[in-house]
């Protein structure tokens, strides 16, 4: 089953020391591509949390975030007064002012180092623990988005196959006319030039040159990958959208070959209802894991 790297999944719990709530958010991208800033008090953590988001998520742009609200009985600051008289006393000396301009000097003076004194607990090791499984359920709600998504993108591809399969069976059928209308096409041209030609030679001239145009190599790779493609859709393991892109490559290789040498109206405008769906498939498979 595929899975897209689009997804997204929370969860939350409340602990003693407030309100702690994860957001993972994931978006399509060639590799692993981690973004987050977690605050130091979970820094005891912070290498847990990347090893399972490296692990479980594979590929993707991840955007992690975690949400946390001290609750006011856990958390107070307090300005400390001697810091700030001393930051105001320099700043005078710079600036000699008013008034007025005294509640400027203090405005700026509460925004240097060491103004506020901030007192806040530490998490206890349960508490860290219970986050790693915050992280882990956020995840696993982010894979089963994946999965849904994942549902979805394999009926369009399989959809997208069987076009580019009953176009190829169109074409099959057409290649007993189109070899009857090149041979008839050069034997008029023989007749209108009206010279003698070496029947022999003719033939072999002719056989060289409906081989230029045989396209049955082109249509047996053709079919091979489209199964190819098929089986790789239900193999079991999660990653396979560089397998897939591959292939399609492939896929978009004999059409493009078969549209060359077809030399045939109806065979060309198959071709090119083969290359839309293929595009389509190519624009599927920038999100498959």
């Amino acid at each position: 089953m595929l899975q897209s790297m689009t997804g997204f999944g929370n969860a939350s719990i409340d602990s003693e020391f407030g309100k702690i709530s994860l957001d993972i958010k994931s978006l399509n991208s060639k590799n692993l591509d981690l973004n987050y800033s977690l605050n130091p008090m979970f820094r005891n953590i912070e290498s847990d949390i990347r090893s399972i988001l490296t692990t479980s998520l594979k590929r993707g742009k991840i955007d992690f975030k975690i949400n946390f609200k001290i609750s006011e009985n856990n958390f107070n600051s307090n300005l400390n007064h001697d810091v700030i008289k001393s930051y105001i006393k320099d700043l005078k000396k710079i600036t000699p002012g008013t008034l007025f301009d005294r509640a400027e000097f203090l405005k700026i003076a509460i925004t240097l180092p060491n103004s506020i004194e901030t007192n806040r607990p530490d998490l206890n090791q349960n508490l860290l623990d219970a986050i790693i499984e915050l992280v882990k359920n956020a995840i696993k709600e982010l894979i089963d988005f994946r999965t849904q998504e994942g549902v979805s993108m394999e009926k369009d591809l399989l959809s997208n196959l069987e076009v580019i399969q009953n176009k190829l069976i169109q074409i099959e059928e057409l290649i007993p006319e189109r070899m009857n209308s090149i041979k008839k096409r050069l034997k008029k041209n023989l007749d209108n030039i009206n010279v003698e030609i070496d029947l022999n030679r003719f033939e072999q001239e002719l056989i060289y040159y409906l081989e230029k145009f045989d396209i049955n190599e082109e249509i047996v790779r053709l079919k091979n990958h489209l199964i190819y493609f098929k089986t790789t859709l239900n193999e079991s393991q999660i990653e396979k959208g560089k397998k897939l892109t591959f292939i399609s490559q492939e896929l978009g290789r004999e059409i493009n070959t078969i549209g060359s040498k077809s030399n045939n109206l109806p065979m060309q405008q198959a071709v090119v209802e083969m290359k839309n769906e293929l595009e389509k498939i190519k624009e599927q498979l920038l999100n498959v894991l």
